[in-house]
C-alpha cells in the first residue's frame, strides 16, 4: 500500500523534477550542484518515506512510475507558484534597475532567444539589458559580462550557474537540393577548421560526397544551406524550424557540448542578475527538445 505524505521541503520536489527532466543521476547531480551519490541517497529516502517507488530504472536512466508522475505533476505546480512569487517580488524590488550585460553566441541570440529577450525588457523596463553576441567567451572576472550562455565541454569551476542540456546538431539541405541536384554534383558545406566538429564527415550519411565550400561561422553556413549551395551540418534549433530545410535521410541529431548559464560569484546575489538567470532558465528549458533535436 502506498502511504501518501505531503512533502514539506521544496528541495524534495526540486529533486523529483530534476531527475524527471534529466533522466540520469549524474545529469541531475550536475543540474542541482551536488553528487550523483547524494541524489541516489535522497531518492532512496523519499521512496522509503512513501513506501513506494517514485522512479524505475530503464535503459539509459530513470523514468517516473505512475505514482512518481503524480509527484512530478505536483512538483511542477509548486515550482510554478514559487516562480510566480519570486517574479512578483522581483517586479516590486526597487533594486531591479540599471544595466545588465548578457553574453551569448550569435546563433542563440538570432534564432533562439530574440523574442524572449524582447519580452524580458518589456516586463522589466527599468533594467537596461545589453546583449553581446560573440563567439568569444566573455571573461566574467574582468567584468566583460554579468551573465553568459555558452556551449562548452567544461567551464571555470569558480563560476555559479547550471548546466541546462546538450546542443543537438544534424545534417540538413534545402528541401529541393537533393531532388534537383544530380547525385554526382552533391557537395558539402564544411566548417573552415575540422577541429570545430571532429569526425563530422564520417558521421554524416554521405561521407563519400566531396566538400564544395568551407565557411568559418555557423550562421553563414546555415544561410548557404538554405540557399541551396550544398548540404551541411547545423544546430537543430536553427535547421528544424525552417520549412525549407529538411534533415538528410539517415541522419540523426548528435549531442555535442553542454550549454551553461553562468554568472560570477560576486554578482549572483544581485536581484537583477538572479532575475535574468531565472528568466533565461525558464525560457531555455522550455526549448530543450528543440535544442537537443528531439522535438
Amino acid at each position: 500500500m502506498v502511504h501518501y505524505r505531503s512533502m514539506k521541503d521544496w528541495n524534495d520536489y526540486a529533486l523529483i523534477l530534476a531527475l524527471h527532466r534529466s533522466s540520469t543521476l549524474r545529469a541531475t547531480a550536475v543540474a542541482m550542484g551536488t553528487t550523483h551519490t547524494t541524489v541516489a541517497r535522497r531518492l532512496a529516502l523519499l521512496e522509503k518515506q512513501y513506501s513506494a517507488s517514485i522512479f524505475e530504472r530503464i535503459p539509459g536512466g530513470y523514468r517516473a512510475t505512475p505514482f512518481g508522475e503524480q509527484l512530478v505533476a505536483t512538483a511542477m505546480q509548486v515550482e510554478s507558484v514559487i516562480r510566480e512569487s519570486e517574479r512578483l517580488y522581483c517586479a516590486s524590488n526597487e533594486k531591479l534597475a540599471g544595466s545588465i550585460t548578457l553574453s551569448l553566441g550569435e546563433p542563440m541570440s538570432q534564432f533562439l532567444l530574440a523574442r524572449e529577450l524582447g519580452e524580458f525588457t518589456r516586463l522589466y523596463p527599468s533594467i537596461n539589458l545589453k546583449v553581446k553576441s560573440s563567439t568569444q567567451f566573455a571573461d566574467l572576472d574582468k567584468g566583460e559580462a554579468d551573465v553568459v550562455i555558452r556551449g562548452a565541454p567544461k567551464l571555470p569551476e569558480h563560476l555559479i550557474g547550471r548546466r541546462l542540456y546538450q546542443l543537438g546538431l544534424c545534417f540538413y539541405a534545402h528541401k529541393d537540393y537533393c531532388r534537383n541536384t544530380p547525385r554526382k554534383d552533391w557537395r558539402w558545406i564544411a566548417p573552415l577548421e575540422n577541429e570545430v566538429w571532429p569526425q563530422w564527415l564520417a558521421q554524416s550519411p554521405y561521407p563519400e560526397v566531396s566538400i564544395g565550400i568551407a565557411i568559418d561561422d555557423i550562421i553563414s553556413r546555415y544561410h548557404a544551406i538554405l540557399n541551396g549551395v550544398g548540404m551541411g551540418r547545423t544546430a537543430c534549433f536553427m535547421g528544424d524550424p525552417h520549412p525549407d530545410l529538411v534533415r538528410l535521410p539517415g541522419s540523426t541529431p548528435v549531442l555535442q557540448y553542454d550549454i551553461w548559464l553562468l554568472t560570477h560569484p560576486d554578482l549572483y546575489e544581485q536581484p537583477k542578475v538572479k532575475l535574468l538567470m531565472q528568466f533565461l532558465t525558464e525560457a531555455l528549458m522550455a526549448k530543450k527538445a528543440l535544442v537537443e533535436g528531439s522535438s
